[in-house]
C-alpha cells in the first residue's frame, strides 16, 4: 500500500509520542527536585543570603511544570518529524540537555557545589541554545516551544551566580540541624 497518512492519523501520531515525552519529563524533573530536597524548605538553602530578584517558592514549581511540558512537546514533535534531517543530532543533544538538567538540582541543592552548578547551567544554557537551534531547523514550532526554557535558564543562571557571590563559603555552610526536647 502506496497510501499517504492523512492529516488525522498524523495529529494522532505525535499525540501518541507527547502522551508518552509529557508525563516522562515532568516526572523526571520532578523526581529530580524531590531527591534533591530542592527549594525552600531545604535547611542549607534557607541559610542562604539570596538575591533580590529571587522569586518566591511556589514560582519555581510552577515555572518547572510548564517549562518540562514546553520541552516535552517539542521533543515529541521532533520525535514525530521522521526522515528529517538532522533528527538523530537534535534527539541526542535533546537527551544530553535533559541529563544536565536533571543533574544541576543535586548538585547544587544536596551536594552545595554552588560554584560547579554554575559552570553545569551555563554549560546546559549553552546545549540548550544549540538544541533549540536544531529543533527549529527541523520544526519551528519545536524550537519556538524550547525558548522560555532558554530565557528562564539565563535567570537561573543569574541567581546561580549571585547566590555564589553573595555566599562565598556556600560550599561548607552547613545549616543547624533541628533540635529536640526529647531527653
Amino acid at each position: 500500500m502506496n497510501e499517504i497518512a492523512s492529516q488525522g492519523q498524523l495529529r494522532l501520531a505525535y499525540l501518541r509520542w507527547a502522551l508518552v515525552t509529557v508525563p516522562a519529563i515532568v516526572f523526571l524533573g520532578f523526581l529530580s527536585g524531590q531527591l534533591a530536597n530542592s527549594g525552600y524548605g531545604n535547611r542549607w538553602f534557607d541559610a542562604l543570603d539570596k538575591p533580590t530578584l529571587i522569586p518566591p517558592g511556589w514560582v519555581f514549581g510552577v515555572a518547572w511544570t510548564i517549562l518540562y511540558i514546553l520541552m516535552a512537546l517539542a521533543f515529541a514533535i521532533v520525535l514525530h518529524a521522521r526522515g528529517a534531517k538532522g533528527r538523530g543530532a537534535a534527539i541526542a543533544l535533546f537527551l544530553v540537555q535533559l541529563l544536565m538538567n536533571l543533574a544541576w538540582s543535586p548538585l547544587f541543592f544536596r551536594a552545595h557545589q554552588v560554584g560547579s552548578a554554575l559552570v553545569l547551567i551555563v554549560a546546559l544554557f549553552l546545549t540548550v541554545a544549540a538544541t533549540t537551534a536544531l529543533f527549529w531547523r527541523i520544526r519551528r514550532l519545536a524550537g519556538v516551544l524550547l525558548l522560555p526554557y532558554l530565557a528562564w535558564l539565563a535567570f537561573a543562571s543569574y541567581l546561580n551566580y549571585e547566590i555564589g557571590r553573595l555566599n562565598p563559603d556556600a560550599e561548607t555552610l552547613v545549616a543547624p540541624a533541628l533540635r529536640t526536647q526529647v531527653r
